[in-house]
């Protein structure tokens, strides 16, 4: 029983623009590491320099893109049932609450193991 979902995900055009954006991205996440820390750092300091203290930030705002993308389409999330939507995305925020609390254990522990110094 093929409904009018089944016919809107199997557009092999829709595929093709989504792994456009998917290389798109990919592509920026790339230069981004480029303008900060290789390459292209001495080609544009001014940039690099600019976007070295946010380097984290943005490189994790393109991969979130990338992956809403790949689940969405890929995983086929945006045409299942919403159950299934919204279990995903309450693993999802459990996922992302343990990380972000395992980044500001770590931040805070590296200040008492290293004062001042770098890891």
């Amino acid at each position: 029983m093929a409904g009018h979902a089944d016919a809107a995900h199997s557009n092999a055009g829709k595929y093709i623009q989504i792994a456009v954006v998917l290389f798109a991205l990919t592509a920026l996440e790339v230069a981004l590491y480029e303008v900060c820390y290789g390459g292209l750092k001495t080609m544009a300091p001014g940039l690099g320099a600019s976007l070295e203290p946010w380097f984290v930030e943005v490189l994790l705002l393109l991969s979130a893109f990338k992956f809403w993308f790949v689940a969405m389409f890929y995983m086929h999330l945006k045409f299942d049932m919403k159950l299934l939507s919204w279990l995903f995305l309450f693993s999802l925020i459990i996922a992302v609450i343990v990380i972000g609390a395992l980044i500001i254990l770590f931040g805070y522990n590296r200040g008492l193991w290293w004062p001042g110094g770098k890891w």
